[in-house]
């Protein structure tokens, strides 16, 4: 079957392209929705009403030097930036971490479209449900906290903001300033290489509608010369 987009409205388009672009890894993107990031020098703390976490699976990595990343974000229902736009556009910085299979419930919850202002973490916190429950973590160096379920972070601050012509949706590249790898899902050889394994990391992956999918047993291939 040959499908020709300029036949198909934008969600019928957005519907086959999530439905074949698969598997997309998730940004878990956190956010200050505050006017200034203040951070205690002794506890580096943030509280969680001032901070936003949502998942983007329209994200990738664009380029090692400078180390971009980039993910593409839409609006909300009523035609508002979405919180994550705002947030970087005001503060500049971002963390974007990388949710494990297990974590697919709390991916989801998150994201749920909240009023400006108002936080996902904190509504976990209310939850009674401690396994529902989003702990967050000094990022030594970096001025926003990371989460503490999850295996990898980059610690990122504003790059570029490209709007697309004709589109709801705008590109954000934040450039990485430092990453976070939990010592339980990396290796470091004699020459000093850092090696992740990815069937610990278990990272989660977005499939079409509501379906995530995680990984398969990792398998590697030698590349021509």
């Amino acid at each position: 079957m040959i499908l020709n987009f300029s036949d198909y409205s934008e969600n019928q388009r957005y519907h086959l392209m999530t439905q074949t672009i698969i598997p997309r890894p998730i940004a878990w993107a956190l956010t200050f929705s505050g006017d200034d990031i203040v951070v205690n020098e002794d506890s580096q703390h943030v509280e969680h009403d001032d901070l936003n976490l949502a998942p983007f699976s329209y994200f990738t990595a664009v380029s090692s030097t400078p180390a971009l990343l980039m993910l593409s974000v839409g609006k909300k229902p009523t035609g508002e930036s979405k919180d994550t736009l705002a947030n970087v556009i005001k503060n500049k910085k971002m963390v974007i971490h990388i949710a494990s299979e297990q974590q697919a419930g709390l991916v989801t919850e998150t994201a749920a479209t909240l009023p400006h202002g108002q936080s996902e973490l904190e509504l976990t916190d209310e939850s009674s449900d401690s396994d529902l429950h989003l702990k967050t973590l000094a990022f030594d160096g970096f001025p926003l906290p990371r989460l503490e379920q999850c295996d990898i972070a980059y610690g990122c601050e504003l790059y570029e903001i490209k709007e697309i012509k004709d589109s709801p949706l705008t590109l954000i590249l934040v450039e990485v300033k430092q990453v976070y790898i939990s010592d339980s899902v990396m290796d470091v050889d004699a020459k000093n290489r850092i090696k992740v394994h990815a069937d610990k990391v278990n990272p989660l992956a977005r499939l079409g509608g509501g379906e995530y999918a995680g990984i398969t047993a990792p398998f590697a291939k030698v590349r021509p010369a």
